[in-house]
């Protein structure tokens, strides 16, 4: 009967493409593996080192799942391991692609009932657009997840009510990964204490705020947490106790308004959205904050020098900036690197970038500035629209600044002021870059094929403008030990004429 078994999960992962005898013989120290083959008349055997069984579990359990699955296919040995296998990727592309095809469902199914059940720590169960699925999904996890499971990743397209009971009290205590997309999360206070979860990832998942913050309440060891497009959330409150959460990410979720933030040792923080606003009671250990959303340049001006003193990485990115950034009586003073992207067909054009020099007066540690501000039509007084004349801050040397890229770079009057300011008091600026048509990669490269990607005449007209620009107000600017990058239409793909 068990032979029959074992014939039977050799021809079960043979058919789901995933793709013999151990002998060893009392004076040799090694194993022959095979089971008989023949090819050209000559019968195959695999001779391999004799190790105890415990390290060949090891060896096994260590191998990806489709090199795994062919040595069970080719050892009774393996296939016995099969059966304890800790990691199973249950997905389209491992089951179904390279020439395997077939169905989906069935494969995953087989797959599951040939698993003992026993020693299992990671699944991931992709199941994409494939509607025959659903049906089984709840009696694939009742399965899998099990006291000992430690990730369990659950990706799928249309909406599902995943069953918060399936986190028994063995689950509870073994839990350390969880990743859901596209599922209703509905847990209760009743759940109970996660003691061991380290890492949630929640993908367009349908909860509120108040079930999510008892969630993560009862999740003392979290580290990092991680939401996207989670439309139901309009507050969220990272409670005190989260002494270990030092990663949170929050994108796309756009009812969101308030993330109140009390846990002290958070260092990075990724946010993304219409009008977020971050309270935070301590803030000494934030060193990483990106932040996108609107007016977001002024509210960190204004805002985060006093709340986040040791910032070190600090990313803005916003589409309507209406208000001039204003001079700081307070100072980023660990800021190493600053990215700040003001981008949009909203964009002011009253806002005047020549103030953005309060960035770097209020930063005396910054080392590196990436300012993207890159738009299709520019209203911007122009350099050569008015007065020659171009505004000047007194003298503030900044010492540690190298490297300068503006993408995007236009020949408004402000922004060709800031980079005369930033020129002249970057005592150890290295490398200043110039970008006139948004991006390397829109280039085709010498010695290529290809064509640059295709610009518009206005934007064509306005980077030609710039370059003059650049050769008549900065180039001489700029010291003799920094090196100067002007990226400008090529001629080969562009022509302004």
């Amino acid at each position: 009967m068990k032979r029959k078994q074992k014939r039977r999960r050799r021809q079960v992962l043979a058919r789901n493409g995933l793709i013999g005898t151990v002998n060893r013989r009392k004076d040799s120290p090694y194993q022959h593996i095979g089971d008989g083959d023949s090819q050209n008349g000559e019968t195959l055997t695999y001779s391999i080192p004799y190790l105890p069984e415990n390290i060949w579990h090891r060896i096994h359990s260590l191998m990806p799942m489709r090199d795994a699955a062919r040595a069970a296919c080719l050892s009774r040995t393996f296939l016995h391991f099969w059966t304890y296998y800790p990691n199973l990727t249950l997905d389209w592309k491992t089951l179904c692609s390279k020439g395997h095809g077939g169905n989906l469902s069935c494969k995953i199914d087989s797959i599951i009932r040939n698993h003992s059940g026993i020693g299992l720590k990671i699944l991931k169960l992709n199941l994409s657009d494939d509607d025959c699925t659903f049906p089984h999904i709840n009696s694939w996890l009742q399965f899998a997840v099990t006291p000992g499971i430690e990730e369990l990743t659950l990706k799928l397209y249309k909406k599902y009510n995943f069953p918060c009971s399936l986190l028994s009290d063995g689950v509870r205590n073994s839990i350390q990964y969880l990743q859901l997309g596209s599922c209703t999360f509905r847990p209760m206070a009743e759940l109970g204490p996660l003691r061991t979860l380290r890492s949630l990832h929640l993908c367009s998942v349908r909860t509120t705020g108040d079930e999510l913050g008892c969630f993560i309440s009862n999740s003392p060891a979290l580290e990092q947490l991680t939401l996207y497009d989670c439309k139901e959330i309009n507050f969220l409150k990272i409670p005190c106790m989260l002494q270990r959460l030092t990663c949170l990410t929050v994108v796309g979720c756009w009812r969101l308004e308030v993330i109140d933030i009390k846990a002290s040792n958070l260092s990075s923080i990724d946010v993304s959205g219409e009008n977020i606003k971050l309270s935070l009671r301590e803030a000494l250990c934030m060193k990483d904050l990106r932040m996108r959303c609107p007016k977001v340049v002024c509210y960190a001006l204004a805002e985060l020098p006093s709340i986040m003193p040791n910032l070190e990485t600090l990313s803005l990115g916003s589409d309507d900036e209406v208000v001039n950034t204003p001079m700081l009586p307070t100072k980023f003073i660990h800021l190493k690197h600053l990215s700040i992207q003001i981008t949009g067909e909203t964009f002011s054009p009253s806002y005047d970038y020549f103030y953005l020099v309060s960035f770097l007066d209020a930063s005396p540690s910054l080392e590196t500035l990436f300012l993207d501000v890159s738009q299709e039509y520019l209203e911007h007084e122009s350099v050569f629209g008015g007065p020659s004349h171009l505004r000047q801050m007194p003298e503030n040397h900044h010492v540690c600044l190298k490297r300068v890229e503006i993408i995007g770079f236009n020949s408004a009057k402000s922004l060709v002021e800031l980079t005369c300011c930033i020129v002249k008091n970057a005592v150890s600026l290295e490398f200043l870059m110039l970008d006139t048509i948004r991006g390397s990669h829109m280039r085709c490269g010498e010695n290529s094929n290809k064509k640059c990607w295709p610009i518009s005449k206005s934007v064509l007209k306005e980077a030609s403008r710039t370059v003059v620009a650049i050769r008549r107000f900065i180039e001489d600017e700029v010291p003799p030990t920094a090196k100067l990058s002007v990226l400008e239409p090529c001629t080969r793909c562009h022509s302004s004429g």
